[in-house]
């Protein structure tokens, strides 16, 4: 495999993966999606990465002492989202950046992020929204575009700490007191007005006014992200609220609900 020249001056190694393509109907990426490997350590994940015929790829893998290694040039489409859509759309490999960030996950211990791999990860991220002009509201996990299928990076990721650097939309979470719960199974509008205010925000989230299966896995990705203290699939006043001001905080202009 042919090396080239990394697009960002914080790589420190190129280990160029097979796996990629031409982006589809997109010219420049216009979001990043941020994953954990979810294996056992650094080395398997980047043969994974770069082995022919394992379908998948990255363009970054940070490294817990910081190191970033770039396996796929930004300009090409690299196999890191698998299926998931992001504000309607299905191909978010072609739209996004990917970056997957060195831990275990959750079947494997998920060990905290060391703070040298965050410092690491947000250089990156801001470099990378710097060149191609990506909005902090477009920085988003795996989870988010695969709810219901993935976890990544998880409710230990330091979402908040990036939002302090200008990396990702953050907003306080609202706290979690007693209230009704909208629980599994249940019906009407204001499931509804809740499934709209997701998919406003991004969420692919079936608009059925049901309260079902995949409707309280994008809550759980939701809390998994926004308000990660309980992340339970449950639509308290705490994640609801959260919700909403996490769409008061988007440019008016992309909001739709």
């Amino acid at each position: 495999m042919q090396s080239f020249v990394p697009d960002s001056s914080v790589v420190s190694t190129v280990t160029p993966s097979p796996n990629y393509g031409e982006r589809k109907g997109i010219t420049s990426p216009d979001m990043i999606v941020l994953h954990y490997t979810g294996m056992a350590d650094a080395a398997g994940a980047l043969v994974r990465l770069c082995t022919p015929g394992t379908e998948v790829s990255a363009h970054y893998v940070v490294l817990e002492d910081g190191n970033i290694v770039q396996c796929v040039r930004e300009a090409a489409r690299a196999w890191h989202a698998g299926t998931s859509s992001w504000v309607g759309d299905s191909d978010v490999n072609s739209r996004s950046i990917g970056i997957e960030i060195v831990n275990r996950g959750h079947d494997l211990g998920y060990p905290d992020f060391p703070l040298r791999q965050i410092a690491a990860v947000i250089a990156l991220c801001k470099g990378i929204m710097l060149r191609r002009n990506i909005p902090k509201h477009r920085v988003v996990g795996h989870s988010d575009v695969a709810p219901g299928r993935k976890k990544d990076p998880g409710e230990k990721f330091p979402w908040r700490l990036l939002a302090d650097s200008g990396v990702g939309l953050w907003v306080e979470p609202t706290a979690i007191v007693r209230s009704e719960h909208k629980m599994l199974g249940a019906s009407g509008d204001e499931v509804l007005a809740m499934q709209r205010k997701l998919a406003s925000f991004g969420y692919g989230v079936p608009l059925s006014g049901q309260y079902d299966g995949p409707t309280m896995d994008v809550v759980a990705a939701f809390q998994r992200h926004f308000r990660p203290e309980r992340v339970d699939g449950i639509a308290d006043y705490s994640t609801l609220t959260t919700l909403d001001d996490l769409l008061a905080a988007l440019p008016k202009e992309i909001v739709t609900a």
